[in-house]
């Protein structure tokens, strides 16, 4: 499947409107931009509608996009995701026939300990591989952000020693086209279990382009000769994002999926809804019930967190890169 659209149509899923365009000559002004969307099952839809809402929001006027979505199809997923994806998504083996000029991909949930234990490596990697020679440039995002760079570089990534969550401003620490009209600070959400480190990073060849006094390298950049593009936060994320992490989070604690209870995202929700979510801990520690969730009330973000901004111009300089290396 194929989903073909400019500024003006409204998305709210990729499966909804699309259109077989492989046999068809490409138009003039028309980019194509792969998407590998490895998230859990939870977010699958999520994230494709967020991507292809950014794409339209970011592309210029005169310009069309043709998006075709994939998955590493050694992602588990469950009858319900496997209909999805078989009724909206393109077959990856079908990845090096489509003239794809841009490639985003996702991170994953991880499973193993070690990245190169997980069962999606091989396919992982050789994706990574094919998009260094056959594309004009590639996002790689959080987990696939730190695969790709133990693949190319071993550069192992370190475990924190609690979960990065929360929305942290990010500063421009280099000039480059991709944070071209890019003002300092950006507010980025980052979602992750695990850091890079950027000294050998930077020793390494890559260039550090943004980065957080709180939580470190924000985005990086490599010439491979596709130029790679790495993001250790989420700049696409939506408002409701981190907040469906969080819940989902605190329903695996209630359940006895995971021994402790997740940190509020720094810097996210109001000060009243981190008084309630506090109080609401206490009570989840004394007590472990899964029915317990439905006792919270609904939820306030902080008015500044300035969702998406950020992404907007990042993926506008992407586009714009795009567009002149054809």
């Amino acid at each position: 499947m194929t989903l073909l659209f400019d500024r003006h149509r409204r998305i709210t899923s990729p499966a909804l409107v699309p259109v077989d365009l492989d046999g068809r000559a490409r138009r003039s002004g028309e980019l194509t931009i792969g998407l590998v969307n490895n998230m859990p099952d939870s977010a699958l839809k999520a994230t494709d509608v967020q991507i292809a809402k950014l794409l339209q929001q970011s592309a210029p006027r005169d310009v069309h996009i043709r998006l075709h979505c994939f998955s590493l199809p050694s992602i588990g997923r469950s009858p319900a995701a496997q209909s999805y994806l078989a009724q909206a998504y393109t077959q990856i083996d079908r990845l090096d026939r489509l003239g794809i000029d841009g490639l985003i991909v996702t991170g994953a949930e991880p499973i193993a300990a070690q990245l190169r234990d997980e069962p999606y490596w091989p396919d992982l990697t050789a994706l990574i591989d094919w998009a260094k020679v056959n594309t004009r440039s590639t996002i790689w995002s959080c987990l696939a952000a730190h695969a790709a760079v133990l693949h190319l570089d071993d550069i192992e990534r370190q475990r924190l020693a609690f979960k990065c969550s929360g929305i942290f401003d990010c500063v421009k620490v280099k000039d480059d086209w991709l944070t071209r009209n890019i003002h300092s600070p950006l507010k980025v959400p980052h979602s992750r279990l695990n850091a890079v480190n950027e000294p050998l990073l930077a020793a390494r060849g890559y260039d550090i382009l943004t980065r957080s006094a709180d939580v470190g390298v924000d985005i990086f950049a490599r010439d491979m000769p596709s130029r790679f593009v790495f993001f250790q936060g989420h700049p696409e994320y939506d408002a409701l994002s981190l907040q469906r992490e969080y819940m989902r989070d605190i329903a695996r604690y209630l359940a006895g999926q995971r021994d402790d209870y997740p940190r509020q995202p720094k810097s996210y929700f109001s000060a009243e809804t981190e008084a309630v979510l506090t109080a609401f801990e206490a009570r989840a520690k004394q007590r472990r019930d899964p029915t317990m969730a439905a006792d919270l009330p609904g939820l306030t973000l902080r008015p500044d967190l300035a969702s998406g901004s950020a992404a907007l111009v990042l993926f506008r300089n992407w586009l714009a890169y795009l567009g002149q290396s054809g």
